[in-house]
């Protein structure tokens, strides 16, 4: 295995951060500085910023696909309101979040301790499309569908691009399928907020190849557990 990938593996960051690690010279294999691409054996002695770290005892990944409901934390500490660990089994209670979702909305929450994945999913290099089904307080006009599209600017002058259609689904409410390749804090809400608009409901289906498909609120899946 290369030693990016097991040092990723053991300290649930990515490969980037544990090359980073390495470039700093901080990381040794039996006593000696790592280098860059190396290969490593189950009997080597790995050590990476003062932890020591030992390939036979590599963690299996683990990933999970979550139904989060309303009214939920993604969080540990939930301040007062329950938090999604709570409807975890307490073997999968040490996972990390892949995108949280706000304590108003529901849908897809993912969770791993693949720290190669969590990169994957969540750094905004990566472009993951996410999908979402959002209710509004008003309906949207075609000029407000195309200005989402083209961007509409949010706080500090940034610059949010949703892509906006109407929902398949007939609902009381105006509800839109939205999809968005960020994931900034509370965007969607922020962006329909910029257009004089509320969110009543925001509910995610999606995230990259990974679907809620026909798990129940507060119900999960377990993909990997090798």
């Amino acid at each position: 295995m290369r030693i990016n990938k097991f040092i990723a593996q053991q300290l649930d960051i990515s490969r980037r951060k544990a090359d980073l690690l390495i470039e700093q010279g901080v990381v040794s294999v039996n006593r000696q500085p790592a280098h860059a691409g190396m290969r490593i054996a189950e009997t080597d002695v790995v050590i990476a910023d003062g932890k020591k770290l030992q390939a036979q005892h590599s963690r299996p990944h683990v990933t999970l696909l979550l139904h989060k409901p309303t009214g939920y934390v993604c969080s540990k500490d939930g301040q007062g309101s329950p938090t999604i660990y709570e409807l975890l089994p307490p073997k999968y209670q040490s996972l990390y979040i892949a995108g949280r979702l706000d304590k108003d909305s529901s849908g897809l929450v993912i969770l791993t301790n693949d720290g190669e994945l969590m990169q994957t999913l969540t750094h905004p290099s990566q472009g993951k499309k996410k999908t979402y089904q959002v209710g509004l307080a008003t309906p949207l006009t075609e000029e407000d569908i195309q200005h989402l599209k083209t961007g509409v600017i949010i706080g500090e002058e940034r610059i949010s691009q949703l892509i906006v259609t109407p929902a398949k689904k007939k609902s009381v409410t105006p509800t839109y399928t939205v999809q968005m390749h960020e994931g900034r804090n509370r965007q969607i809400r922020r962006t329909f907020e910029a257009l004089g608009n509320q969110v009543l409901s925001l509910h995610r289906t999606d995230v990259g190849p990974y679907s809620l498909e026909t798990l129940r609120p507060k119900q999960c899946k377990l993909l990997t557990d090798e």
